[in-house]
């Protein structure tokens, strides 16, 4: 229902902006810009988002499919199941959704965005087969899409290589930074779930789960805060790929000592990547278009002007609202805010604060909305419940962190 009234909120604000634009500004060009946004939108839907991912999700759901007929992913799922138990009460501790999720938040955490998504909505259709009202979100996938809009990126490649490109001095300042930021937006999506659903997380097992996560990560901060900029991407890049060919290695070999048939496995497994992506078609052309007349009617830089407005007269530094425009656009659109990003440390140039801070909120979480109606949509979700708003929430503590983090360090 929120996604319902958010999808037609950006249409009705395009039109009143476009309207007033029309007749107080004699913008006669505006509403040609909304509708040119809305093919656009429609078009890069198909041709840039599904029909590409329906290659990566048929290689993908093949390789899993190997996988679970190996006994890998159930591997995982004991290994994890502890710590998954608590926070998944609905998923069995032995069910191949729990090795299915690590994989995902795996992924995601190593910057993998193109084996983290298929990997993500065979973990989605696995949390379907569990949920017992098949068009409203059972409270694992709330808590699983919570997790993902958060965001959490180990090693923010895209970004730090976007930084080298524009010139930064030193491109992996940012690095630290953007760790703390998206680290504050997982915790923040479990914490706010977790007691929206009434879940004991002051266990020892999720409080050694959590302790040890965070020390793993200051241990491997510290570690990459000690390599120069080239050795870092290298060494992120090794360590990326390297993960995720092994996993392939892992789950082939697995299948050759049970005497699994690997091609026959994959094949059966790869037949559905092309349904899944053209499953998805008809919920990213609506959200992508929504999101594109909203852009396109000036909605976008009106708020920005307003929020700068009310900073400046309330006496307070405005310097972080120049680089708004990109945590706005985060939770709309990846690409959208990649170009957010891009844009402002071109005009204030990559070592500036708002060229800095735009790359923090870039790698404080992910695309909420464009998430939602990905992996709702590829098994028929309509009502989200409080899925949207969780994924809101570890937006904002991100988007907080991220300028707190930036007069932190960058002053």
């Amino acid at each position: 229902m929120v996604l319902n009234y958010i999808w037609i909120g950006f249409f009705l604000v395009a039109f009143i902006i476009g309207l007033v634009q029309l007749i107080f500004f004699q913008d006669y060009g505006v509403f040609e810009r909304i509708m040119t946004s809305s093919f656009d939108m429609a078009k890069f839907a198909v041709m840039d988002i599904a029909l590409p991912l329906a290659g990566v999700m048929t290689l993908w759901l093949g390789i899993l499919n190997v996988g679970e007929r190996a006994g890998a992913i159930r591997f995982l799922a004991r290994i994890i199941g502890p710590f998954f138990h608590k926070l998944f009460p609905e998923i069995p501790a032995d069910h191949p959704a729990n090795g299915q999720l690590l994989m995902n938040f795996s992924a995601n955490m190593l910057g993998l965005d193109n084996a983290a998504t298929p990997l993500g909505l065979k973990a989605m259709q696995s949390l379907q087969e569990l949920n017992p009202k098949k068009d409203t979100a059972s409270n694992a996938q709330i808590m699983f899409l919570a997790l993902n809009t958060s965001g959490l990126t180990i090693i923010p490649v895209s970004i730090l290589a976007q930084r080298s490109i524009l010139g930064a001095a030193n491109p992996t300042d940012v690095f630290i930074p953007i760790l703390i930021s998206t680290y504050v937006a997982t915790l923040t999506a479990i914490l706010f779930v977790g007691i929206r659903q009434r879940l004991n997380l002051l266990n020892k097992t999720v409080i050694a789960w959590i302790g040890g996560i965070t020390l793993f990560l200051a241990s491997l901060v510290v570690w990459f805060s000690t390599l120069s900029s080239e050795e870092m991407a290298k060494t992120s890049s090794v360590l990326s790929n390297l993960t995720i060919f092994l996993i392939i290695i892992i789950f082939f070999s697995g299948a050759l000592y049970k005497k699994v048939n690997v091609w026959d496995a994959f094949i059966e497994g790869a037949k559905g990547g092309f349904q899944t992506s053209i499953k998805i078609i008809p919920y990213l052309v609506g959200m992508l278009v929504g999101i594109g007349v909203f852009r396109a009617s000036g909605a976008m830089d009106l708020l920005t002007n307003g929020i700068s407005w009310i900073v400046a007269s309330l006496g307070f530094d405005t310097r972080f609202v120049d680089s708004l425009p990109t945590a706005f656009m985060k939770p709309l659109s990846g690409s959208g805010a990649r170009a957010m990003m891009v844009e402002s440390m071109k005009m204030y140039g990559p070592d500036s604060f708002t060229g800095r801070l735009s790359c923090l909120f870039q790698g404080a979480a992910d695309t909420t909305f464009y998430i939602v109606a990905l992996y709702f949509g590829s098994v028929g979700i309509k009502n989200t419940r409080y899925a949207v708003v969780a994924g809101l929430m570890a937006d904002l503590a991100g988007a907080i962190a991220a300028i707190s983090l930036a007069y932190l360090f960058f002053g």
